[in-house]
């Protein structure tokens, strides 16, 4: 009979633990020593034991991932070359930005196999006339395509819809309606939450409340039949921070968050989750390190369970689409899938002391966050009050205050910069916020990189140089 190794060592509680860690603290403070507060209201220890989670939060999560290329549709034949050339080189999922319902759907996506690739479209515009030419062309082809339609996200994102409120909605119902040749046709774009500086539990609640407009919405107009309830399946657009394990959770808790809100309604409990990194950490001096950086966010986005990851381009702040830049972006996932084995194991998080702890707290606080919203109205109410706006604010000051302050390090921009760094001729795109002054319904959300006011007063010192 084979013996278990750990029978000849007695069980330690967390108690005796902690009685040892504060006897080789020799009188310092445990709490000020040893815990971390973080600015997401979450208090981290220095170990967890099973006396920290009751149970374990049991997810059904995809048993793999795909590896996923964005491709800007500036013309529907390069773009198809572009596509199938990236398919060949290991990408096993194409994510199109549409800016015109003037591109050919034959020719943008001829020769690309839609039962085994899954397509994702996101027009920068809203069209009945371009959904129903899309269908015509899907109708009766078995096909994997994701459909992004997310009026409010436009909202929260520009400060206006498409049209007005009413023909936006009308024309959603629409999509919705003839959504059976699609595997979904509705998107919740988080990633503007996070980019904007929100914090986790916000980023979660958001999620939900922006979701919930559109739950109720087809519950009440169309969705009584069950038949409305069961095809809805959200895609969440999520950007995954640097925050390796508490971004594995925010990833967890929102599938979790939805599950359980979904059943509400008597739903379909599933959703589709797509990642990218953040782009709220990303630098324009020395660059390379986002290599480092977008490399440890998609892992946290595989370990948290996304269906699919797109990894943007180490210099995608400041240089225009160019292969070798998405060609190392692929390579990184490519490692990963193949040379890490991170396909082999599905929902690996599970059952982690810390990650279950912090997926419990992270679903707890904005779950409390989202009764506050719905209470006040709901998420577009309180949108259009400027209410969410000025929190999200409230938590992009804090974080900037910290980098700001050099408690929160970001390599090579903050900390051990490389004074020769000199990026003002490698500037193809304009790499800061954007303030174009437009007439809007309501103050928008606005994405910003932490890095943006040094790296200016860096760009203002090269000019003065030359």
């Amino acid at each position: 009979m084979k013996e278990s190794l750990f029978q000849e060592f007695e069980e330690v509680s967390a108690k005796q633990w902690k009685q040892k860690i504060q006897f080789d603290l020799k009188g310092a403070d445990y709490n000020e020593k040893l815990i971390f507060n973080s600015l997401d209201g979450i208090s981290v220890k220095p170990f967890y034991t099973t006396e920290d989670i009751s149970e374990a939060v049991h997810l059904e999560s995809p048993t793999h991932w795909n590896i996923c290329e964005k491709i800007y549709v500036s013309s529907a034949e390069v773009a198809n070359k572009k596509a199938l050339h990236a398919l060949k080189k290991g990408a096993e999922s194409l994510w199109f930005e549409i800016p015109t319902e003037e591109i050919s759907i034959e020719e943008l996506l001829e020769e690309i196999n839609l039962k085994t690739t899954a397509v994702y479209l996101k027009p920068e515009f809203l069209s009945e006339d371009f959904f129903n030419r899309l269908r015509k062309y899907l109708e009766a082809k078995e096909n994997q395509v994701y459909l992004q339609t997310d009026i409010i996200g436009k909202l929260a994102r520009s400060g206006n819809w498409f049209f007005n409120l009413k023909e936006d909605h009308s024309i959603l119902d629409q999509i919705f309606s003839k959504s059976e040749d699609f595997s979904s046709v509705i998107s919740i774009n988080t990633d503007l939450y996070q980019n904007a500086g929100a914090n986790i539990p916000q980023q979660l609640a958001y999620a939900m409340a922006h979701v919930n407009e559109y739950l109720n919405h087809i519950d009440q107009s169309s969705g009584k039949e069950k038949n409305n309830k069961t095809k809805f399946l959200p895609q969440f657009i999520v950007a995954s921070g640097p925050d390796y394990f508490f971004e594995i959770a925010k990833i967890r808790a929102l599938r979790w968050l939805y599950s359980s809100l979904a059943k509400e309604y008597d739903f379909s409990e599933k959703s589709h989750i797509l990642a990218q990194p953040t782009k709220r950490n990303k630098t324009l001096y020395d660059y390379n390190v986002n290599l480092l950086r977008t490399t440890t966010e998609s892992m946290s986005a595989v370990l948290g369970g996304a269906n699919t990851i797109y990894n943007s381009p180490y210099d995608a702040i400041y240089h225009k689409n160019n292969d070798f830049g998405e060609r190392i972006a692929r390579n990184q996932l490519l490692i990963l899938k193949h040379e890490a084995y991170l396909s082999k194991v599905s929902n690996a998080a599970e059952g982690t002391y810390y990650i279950e702890s912090l997926t419990r707290q992270f679903a707890e606080k904005a779950l409390e966050i989202f009764k506050e919203i719905e209470m006040g109205g709901g998420f577009l109410k309180q949108l259009k009050a400027g209410i969410i706006q000025k929190k999200i604010k409230e938590s992009a000051k804090k974080e900037q205050k910290q980098f700001d302050d050099g408690e929160l390090t970001l390599i090579g921009t903050n900390k051990f910069e490389n004074l020769n760094d000199r990026m003002q001729e490698e500037l193809e795109l304009y790499p800061f916020l954007k303030k174009n002054k437009r007439k809007t319904l309501l103050e928008p959300i606005l994405e910003r990189r932490l890095s943006e006011k040094s790296e200016q007063e860096r760009l203002e010192k090269e000019s003065a140089e030359n």
